[in-house]
């Protein structure tokens, strides 16, 4: 069972579905300008929940607003599939000589949740959407799933790898954002 409501925090009308189910604690996510809210069958305290987490609501919805005018602003690029791979295995090698790291294996794929992943089997996975963005995008995607090959998870030490070369990742990881919400306009 599912109820479209709206929240109203400093001025701003935010969507947000209330959705009953097997749930065993509430649970709040924030995406595509919209907040989902989960809770148990008999729940009967969301506005005392919503209340609790309405900074936390405020800032993933001003965050999205910024995403969708920031993207606004951005181009796609057209490149070759052999010409976007060639940048990606020109920073795989160089990455590989900094961080003293090797991947098993690297892969192309279309992912819709990610800019890539890496595997417990060291093989590093990248989006193909990665071939529109600017190579200093691509070099940074391609960091950050090779400093998984120090450390798998988004554990303090990872992000001392990542910090040692983009001390500015926030500002990465936001124009990324902006990135994806472009291509996702696009497909």
């Amino acid at each position: 069972m599912s109820a479209e409501n709206s929240i109203n925090l400093k001025g701003l009308d935010i969507p947000y579905s209330l959705n009953y189910g097997r749930v065993k604690s509430p649970k709040l996510k924030y995406g595509s300008g919209k907040l989902e809210v989960s809770v148990p069958l008999n729940f009967k305290k969301s506005e005392e929940l919503l209340h609790k987490h309405k900074l936390w609501i405020y800032r993933r919805h001003v965050e999205y607003t910024n995403t969708i005018h920031e993207s606004s602003s951005k181009e796609l690029l057209n490149r070759s599939e052999e010409e976007f791979k060639g940048i990606v295995m020109y920073h795989v090698k160089n990455i590989s000589d900094e961080l003293g790291v090797i991947p098993e294996k690297v892969t192309f794929r279309k992912m819709k949740t990610k800019w890539g992943s890496c595997s417990s089997k060291k093989r590093v996975n990248l989006n193909m959407h990665l071939i529109h963005l600017p190579e200093s995008f691509i070099e940074y995607v391609v960091f950050h799933e090779m400093a998984h090959l120090i450390e798998l998870n988004h554990s303090l030490r990872f992000w001392n790898v990542i910090d040692s070369r983009y001390a500015d990742r926030k500002e990465y990881d936001r124009q990324l954002s902006a990135y994806w919400h472009l291509i996702q306009e696009t497909n």
